[in-house]
């Protein structure tokens, strides 16, 4: 017995050894592997002619960049695209040779983590197991054949030059880089030097990537407080895409010209532009909703607020979700609600209570606190403490013409509470400067309808007009008789609108003949019983 429970314990150990041992392996993040099976979707791209598969390529640019592109990552994809170096100059060198000195000034590789005992020993394994296989004919003293070196499928067939979509998107990656680097001069330049190499090819195949250099090109410019300079490179490409029927191109172009015009407080031609242009309608949701948010800017500054509201409305809903973009998110939201209370509404306080948006529509909630009440002292205060901040936003203009609507709003309120009231007091509950401004100020309310009341100059008060008895007078008879017209009235364009089908379905009508003899043999039987009668 004690045998057999030693047995039986032998066991148990054994089999909860590699239970123990068993512990989820870490998966380094392969970089290079990650570029390479983008490339491969690039040349299914042209072989297969799907641009999906490089929109979809290009889609995992962000998933690189968190990464961090180093310089380790495209070492191998060099040597084995530029093997025998290409035509293409950069800065009077091969284009292989200025992408190695770029990508030397990139951040080396990052320390992996070290593995776990059980992950180093199953590595040092593999690694023996493929030396002993290499070095196995040479024991034995066997003769091999030698063994044709074979092209990976990402670097394709022609060894002599790089596919053409390829090689671009080895440089988008190097901007990237040097974006991410800080190295933002350089990447200016090469992205400046690559736009013009993609203009020299016309390649339809190359679009999405076209629009991603261009992109980070006005990127780099805005970086750099270039956007002047960069300016007709951009209007020139867009000419040209359009000419081309490039509408990715055009549609990404469209937005870095109108973001390049209001970095510079060029509205005028932004306004130019968007009326003479014409948007693409198979531009995606992203560029889509970044040219209503542009287009609702230029109608809010041209006091079109309700044209403003609804492209920023839309703007809204065709952005990305909220977690995704939240930036963009967030300044659509501050527009959208400086053009909400132009228009005398005031925005909803779920609104405000969004996790994406709590923080930063923190001083746009206390304008909408002060224009709701009608206090013209916390709206100054409000724009004082946060000014810095609506500059920073480009709102700071519009909430300005808000102050009229804070008056507004306020001698509305006072009309209903006091049925006279001096000038002095309406001037000292508003905060104004003078008596005169808030006569003005008054008289001007009265003429727009904002309040029923009238001025007294020699008394100097503002009188309310009472409301009467409002069913005593003829003004609901009225109301009702011109609802009745209008019943009538559209009941009438109804009937006049009302059509019936061309060719519809008709009675067949009887032969003439057959007509024409019943109608004798009815006359001939009236004239028998005439005849009768007579008789």
């Amino acid at each position: 017995m004690a045998n057999a429970d030693k047995k039986t314990e032998d066991v148990e150990m054994k089999d909860a050894a590699p239970e123990a041992e068993k512990k989820p392996e870490v998966v380094p993040f392969a970089l290079d592997k990650e570029i390479q099976a983008n490339l491969v979707l690039v040349h299914r791209a042209i072989d297969s002619l799907e641009p999906r598969l490089t929109a979809r390529a290009l889609r995992n640019l962000t998933t690189l960049r968190k990464h961090t592109l180093h310089a380790d990552a495209f070492k191998d994809i060099l040597a084995t695209l530029y093997q025998k170096g290409t035509c293409q100059t950069f800065l009077n060198l091969p284009i292989h040779q200025q992408l190695e000195k770029l990508i030397s000034s990139l951040p080396a590789a990052p320390k992996p983590e070290q593995a776990e005992g059980s992950i180093e020993k199953s590595t040092s394994n593999a690694t023996s197991m493929d030396v002993d296989a290499a070095a196995a004919p040479a024991q034995t003293g066997e003769k091999t054949a030698p063994v044709k070196e074979k092209r990976p499928a990402w670097a394709g067939r022609a060894a002599s030059e790089p596919l053409p979509e390829a090689d671009v998107y080895i440089r988008l990656l190097v901007i990237v880089g040097l974006m991410d680097n800080k190295n933002v001069e350089q990447a200016y330049e090469f992205a400046k030097d690559t736009a013009a190499h993609i203009q020299s090819l016309n390649r339809r195949s190359m679009d999405h990537i076209a629009a991603k250099v261009y992109f980070y090109f006005a990127r780099c410019a805005e970086l750099l407080k270039r956007e002047e300079e960069a300016r007709p490179l951009l209007l020139a490409a867009q000419s040209t895409a359009f000419l081309r029927h490039d509408e990715d191109l055009q549609a990404t172009l469209i937005n870095c010209l109108l973001r390049n015009y209001f970095n510079s407080h060029l509205y005028d031609q932004a306004d130019k532009l968007v009326s003479k242009i014409t948007w693409p309608e198979s531009a995606g949701n992203p560029q889509s909703a970044r040219y209503l948010f542009y287009l609702g800017r230029v109608r809010a500054i041209q006091l079109n607020y309700s044209s403003s509201h609804e492209c920023l409305l839309n703007a809204v809903r065709r952005a990305p979700a909220a977690h995704v973009a939240p930036g963009f998110y967030q300044t659509v939201h501050k527009f959208f609600i400086v053009v909400e209370l132009l228009m005398g509404d005031i925005p909803e306080r779920s609104l405000f209570r969004q996790p994406v948006l709590r923080k930063a529509l923190v001083p746009y909630f206390q304008i909408v606190q002060a224009v709701r009440v009608g206090d013209l002292e916390a709206f100054q205060t409000a724009l004082n403490n946060h000014a810095s901040r609506f500059h920073a936003d480009g709102t700071y203009s519009l909430i300005l013409r808000l102050r009229h609507n804070v008056i507004k709003t306020a001698l509305r309120m006072i009309s209903l509470a006091y049925s006279r009231i001096s000038l002095k007091d309406i001037c000292l509950k508003l905060h104004l400067d003078s008596e005169e401004d808030t006569e003005y100020i008054v008289a001007k309310a009265i003429r727009d309808g904002v309040i029923d009341a009238e001025v007294d100059h020699e008394n100097g008060w503002m009188k309310s007009t009472e409301v009467g008895d409002l069913y005593g007078t003829d003004e609901p008879r009225k109301r009702f008789q011109a609802r009745i017209d209008y019943c009538n009235q559209l009941h009438n364009e109804s009937v006049k609108a009302m059509r019936y089908p061309l060719n519809g379905p008709k009675p067949d009508l009887e032969d003439s003949e057959l007509v024409r003899e019943r109608q004798l043999d009815i006359e001939q039987a009236l004239q028998e019983m005439d005849d009768e009668d007579m008789f």
